[in-house]
C-alpha cells in the first residue's frame, strides 16, 4: 500500500487498519513474552526424555569392559553435520578402523538437554549418538555440563547462557540430585552407551575462600550420579574424577615437594583433590584424568619431547593410588595453546611426532584408554591437528595425518596389549621414542633433522619428526 493510503482513505478503513496492526502487535508481544529468556518456555521439548532413541547398537557381550582403547572426543564441529558426501566419507573412514568416541551432554556440539526441569531437548545429542552408532566404535558420554536452572540461571527454551563462564559453572548443591536424575535419563535414552564419565575438569568446583578445589562438592555430585547410573543398569561403567593434572615450576608455593621431575612439579592442590575423591568415592570402574605435558605456565620442560615423561609419571602415580583401576586420559595435550586456545604454532609433522611421543608416554604410565580432543573446524582449507578435513563441502571428510596416527595406534595397541622391549642403539636413545609388541614397533624421531636409526636390529633412515611403523 502506498504511503498516501494512510492519508487519503476514509476514517473507517484507517480504523480497521489500525486495529489490525494493534492485533498483530499484540500477537507479536505475546510471542516475544513466551520466548524471552527465563520465562520457562517449553517449545520443542518433551517429557519423555528417557524414551529409547533410535536403534541402539547391540553390544557384542552383555558385560562391557572398563577399557575402551584409544579414540577421540567430538567438539563443537564434527562430521555429524555438513555436506552429505563429506559426512558419509568421514563415517566410512571411521568404520574401517572403529575408534571409541566421546560426547558431552551439553556444549561441544550438544544443546541444553533439559532447558526446563522435566522437559528435554535431545535433538543435537541424538544426532551425535546416531553418528557414533553409524560409524562404529565404543560410544562414551561425558556427563557435563549442567542446564542453567541447576546453577542459578534462567529456565526455558532459548534462555541458555553459552558463555564460557556460564557453561563452566557447576550445579548448585541443591540441584546435585537433579543432575543425577538427568544422568539417569541420558542412560535410559541410550542403553547401548555403557561408559560414562562424571563431569569435566572440576569445572565450577573451585573454593575461592580456601584457595583449593571443592573436592567435597564434586565427590558428592559424583556419588549421586554413580548410584543413579548403577540403578538404571548395574552393568553401566562409571569413572571420574577427570581432574586436570597440572604441573608447576618446582619453586611455586603450591608445588608438590615429593612428586616432581625434569618436567616440573605437580600441583599439590590437585593431588589433594584426587586423594579425597579416591577415599570417598561410592565406586569407580575406571579412573579418569586430564592434563598436558607442559606446565600451567605453558613451559615445556626441558623440551617438548622430554616433557611427555610427565604423562608417564602421572599415570604410574594414579594407578598406585587407585589400586590399578583401568586408567583413562579424557584429554591430553602436548602443544601449548595461544590466547585463543588454538594450537596452530607447530608444523603438522612436529605436532604428530610429539603427539605420538605423548601417547607412548601414557601407555608406559599404565593407560589403556585415551581420547584425543579433536579441534575440528566448521569450514576452511586448513585444520591443524584435526582428524579429517572440514565437512562443509563435498570434498571434506578426508583423513589427515593425525587420524593416521590415532587409528593405527588404536589398532596396534588395544587394551590388554603385551608390550616388549626392543634394542635401541646407544647413539639413538636420546633421539627416538619407541613402543613395541611382538608384531610392530612404533618409532618417533624427536629431532628436526634426518637421522639414521638402529632399532630392533634394523638400520633405517628417518626424516625430521618422522613417525615410523616397523613390522617384526
Amino acid at each position: 500500500m502506498g504511503r498516501h493510503g494512510w492519508n487519503s482513505g476514509d476514517r473507517r478503513w484507517r480504523l480497521t487498519a489500525l486495529l489490525g496492526v494493534g492485533v498483530a502487535a499484540l500477537a507479536l508481544l505475546v510471542t516475544l513474552l513466551n520466548t524471552l529468556p527465563g520465562d520457562g518456555s517449553t517449545a520443542g521439548t518433551t517429557r519423555d526424555g528417557d524414551k529409547v532413541h533410535g536403534t541402539p547398537v547391540t553390544p557384542s557381550t552383555d558385560l562391557a569392559e572398563p577399557d575402551v582403547g584409544w579414540g577421540f572426543t567430538h567438539t563443537q564441529f564434527s562430521a555429524d553435520e555438513g555436506s552429505s558426501a563429506a559426512t558419509e566419507r568421514a563415517e566410512g573412514l571411521l568404520k574401517k578402523i572403529p575408534l571409541p568416541q566421546n560426547q558431552h551432554i551439553m556444549g561441544w556440539g550438544a544443546d541444553n538437554p533439559e532447558p526446563v526441569k522435566g522437559r528435554y531437548d535431545f535433538a543435537a545429542l541424538d544426532r551425535r549418538i546416531d553418528f557414533m552408532r553409524a560409524s562404529g566404535g565404543t560410544p562414551v558420554i561425558t556427563l557435563c555440563c549442567a542446564p542453567d536452572w541447576m546453577k542459578g540461571g534462567r529456565s526455558g527454551v532459548g534462555s541458555t547462557d553459552w558463555s564460557k563462564a556460564a557453561l563452566e559453572t557447576a550445579p548448585e548443591p541443591e540441584h546435585y540430585a537433579d543432575f543425577a536424575a538427568l544422568a539417569a535419563t541420558v542412560a535410559k535414552r541410550y542403553p547401548d552407551v555403557r561408559h560414562f564419565i562424571v563431569w569435566n575438569e572440576f569445572k565450577g568446583f573451585w573454593n575461592n575462600a580456601a584457595g583449593r578445589w571443592d573436592y567435597e562438592g564434586y565427590t558428592r555430585l559424583y556419588n549421586l550420579v554413580y548410584r543413579a547410573l548403577k540403578k538404571v543398569n548395574p552393568d553401566i561403567l562409571v569413572g571420574g574424577p577427570y581432574l586436570v593434572m597440572d604441573s608447576l615450576d618446582p619453586r611455586a608455593p603450591e608445588a608438590s615437594k615429593t612428586f616432581k621431575g625434569v618436567w616440573g612439579a605437580m600441583d599439590q592442590r590437585v593431588l589433594d583433590a584426587f586423594a579425597h575423591w579416591n577415599r570417598n568415592k561410592a565406586g569407580a570402574d575406571f579412573v579418569v584424568v586430564d592434563g598436558s605435558s607442559y606446565t600451567k605456565d605453558d613451559e615445556l620442560l626441558p623440551d617438548e619431547f622430554a616433557a611427555t615423561d610427565k604423562l608417564t609419571a602421572v599415570g604410574r602415580w594414579v594407578r598406585r593410588q587407585t589400586g590399578d583401576l583401568p586408567l583413562w586420559w579424557a584429554e591430553y595435550y602436548v602443544e601449548p595453546a595461544d590466547g585463543n586456545d588454538d594450537r596452530k604454532g607447530w608444523s603438522e609433522s612436529r605436532r604428530v611426532a610429539v603427539q605420538a611421543a605423548g601417547m607412548i608416554a601414557m601407555v608406559k604410565g599404565g593407560a589403556t584408554s585415551g581420547f584425543y580432543w579433536n579441534p575440528e573446524e566448521e569450514k576452511g582449507p586448513a585444520c591443524p591437528g584435526c582428524l579429517w578435513t572440514p565437512t562443509d563441502g563435498g570434498d571434506g571428510g578426508k583423513k589427515l595425518a593425525m587420524y593416521d596416527l590415532l587409528s593405527r595406534f588404536g589398532a596396534e595397541f588395544p587394551p590388554e596389549t603385551d608390550y616388549e622391549t626392543v634394542s635401541v642403539a646407544a647413539d639413538d636413545v636420546p633421539n627416538v621414542r619407541v613402543l613395541a609388541t611382538d608384531r610392530v614397533v612404533l618409532v618417533v624421531n624427536t629431532l628436526d633433522r634426518p637421522i639414521s636409526a638402529n632399532i630392533d636390529g634394523k638400520r633405517f633412515e628417518m626424516q625430521a619428526y618422522e613417525v615410523k611403523w616397523l613390522t617384526r
